[in-house]
C-alpha cells in the first residue's frame, strides 16, 4: 500500500466487519475497536491511547463525548469528538462486562493494546472479510469522507469536519476526502 491511501468503506463493509468483531473471541471489545474508527474517526494510536476518563462522566457514566486528551492524540491535537449512538452504545455494553481501569481497549493479556496492535487487529479483520486496500486508516477515512459529504446537513461547514478530525490545516482535511463521481454528475446536471 506504498504511497496509496487506505480505501474508504461501503456500508456493506462495515457490516461485514461487525460480523466478523462479533464472531471474534472478545466481540464487544473489537466492536468498539470498529467503531472508535468508523464513528469517531481515530487513528490506531489513539484507539490504543484511549482512557476511560475520557468518555466518562465524572459519576462514571458513558458520557456524550469523547474528551481525547493531547498527550493521546497526534501532534498534540487533542479534541473533543461527539459520541455516535452506536459507539456509546457498544463502550457502555463493554464497560459493563470489563473491569479495567485506564485504557479502553486492552489486549488478550490483559495490557494495553499498542498502536501496532491495534493496525495488526485491522489488518488480520480486513483480511478475513477479504477487504484489500484497507487498513486501520480505512475506519477514519470513511468518517472523514462521510462527514464532509453529510456536514451541510448539519449547518456546518469543513472547519467542522477539520476540528472532527483533528488536523491542524484544512488541506490535510481535503486529502482524506474521497470524491464520488455519481455526486459529480448530479452536481453538474444542476449548473
Amino acid at each position: 500500500m506504498a504511497g496509496k491511501q487506505a480505501k474508504i468503506l461501503s456500508a456493506a463493509n462495515i457490516r461485514d466487519l461487525l460480523v466478523f468483531a462479533s464472531r471474534t473471541r472478545y466481540p464487544r471489545r473489537n466492536r468498539v475497536l470498529v467503531l472508535l474508527s468508523i464513528k469517531a474517526g481515530l487513528r490506531a494510536g489513539e484507539i490504543a491511547q484511549l482512557t476511560w476518563d475520557m468518555v466518562l462522566t465524572p459519576t462514571g457514566h458513558i458520557g456524550t463525548s469523547i474528551e481525547l486528551r493531547d498527550w493521546a492524540a497526534k501532534k498534540g491535537g487533542g479534541r473533543i469528538i461527539p459520541l455516535h449512538a452506536e459507539l456509546r452504545e457498544a463502550l457502555a455494553k463493554w464497560r459493563r462486562v470489563s473491569d479495567f481501569d485506564g485504557v479502553v481497549v486492552r489486549s488478550e493479556r490483559g495490557g494495553p493494546m499498542t498502536a501496532v496492535s491495534v493496525v495488526n487487529w485491522f489488518a488480520s479483520a480486513y483480511r478475513a472479510v477479504g477487504l484489500k486496500g484497507c487498513s486501520s486508516h480505512s475506519g477514519r477515512r470513511t468518517f472523514i469522507t462521510r462527514a464532509a459529504r453529510l456536514v451541510h446537513k448539519a449547518g456546518g461547514s469543513l472547519r467542522d469536519v477539520q476540528l472532527l478530525a483533528g488536523h491542524r490545516s484544512i488541506q490535510t482535511t481535503q486529502a482524506y476526502i474521497d470524491g464520488d463521481s455519481d455526486a459529480q454528475r448530479r452536481l453538474v446536471s444542476l449548473i
